[in-house]
């Protein structure tokens, strides 16, 4: 291990920044490196794991050093501030799962065959019609029940309407479109 004053540190990490200067960010990885692997270590039990976090760390550390300023604070500091996010990000990529683009959830329906969609389009037409059967009254209130998901109560509030009406016109409402479909009981 290498040890770095605190302006030293300053230094190096306000040079890769600025400049990229390979020097300076070497001079930094001997210092931090074995320090950022050991705090890792202290959390995630696993020398593999922290090794590879700390090479993470130090990447970000190249990468955003321009980040850093020194008037907010030092450089250890914010080293192990990218250190911790680094870690923290880690975890909740572990306990996110991977995507499966072969999951059932995932994979788009295949289309309907012909004769399936031109019976759903038929199907589609004749609730259309049926439902222009209805009146105003009770076409509105299967629209905003059924339609818009809106609840029985919700529906008597916003037409000011007794909620077993509501239930009533939506019960009639029902009879006139199996009448109409063709399918009373």
């Amino acid at each position: 291990m290498t040890d770095l004053s605190v302006e030293e540190m300053t230094l190096c990490l306000s040079r890769v920044g600025r400049t990229r200067d390979r020097a300076a960010y070497e001079r930094l990885f001997r210092h931090f490196g074995p320090r950022i692997r050991s705090y890792m270590m202290k959390r995630a039990s696993d020398a593999a794991l922290a090794e590879e976090l700390m090479q993470e760390t130090m990447m970000m550390v190249w990468r955003k050093a321009e980040l850093f300023d020194p008037q907010r604070g030092n450089a250890s500091a914010w080293i192990f501030t990218v250190a911790r996010n680094v870690r923290v990000d880690s975890i909740r990529k572990a306990r996110r799962p991977e995507f499966d683009a072969e999951d059932p959830a995932f994979v788009p329906d295949a289309p309907a065959a012909p004769d399936e969609s031109f019976e759903q389009e038929q199907s589609a037409k004749r609730m259309r019609d049926a439902l222009s059967t209805l009146p105003e009254e009770q076409a509105e209130l299967l629209r905003l029940s059924f339609f818009e998901d809106v609840s029985h109560s919700l529906i008597a509030d916003r037409l000011g309407l007794p909620l077993g009406t509501v239930k009533s016109r939506i019960r009639a409402a029902f009879s006139r479109l199996r009448a109409a479909l063709g399918e009373e009981k």
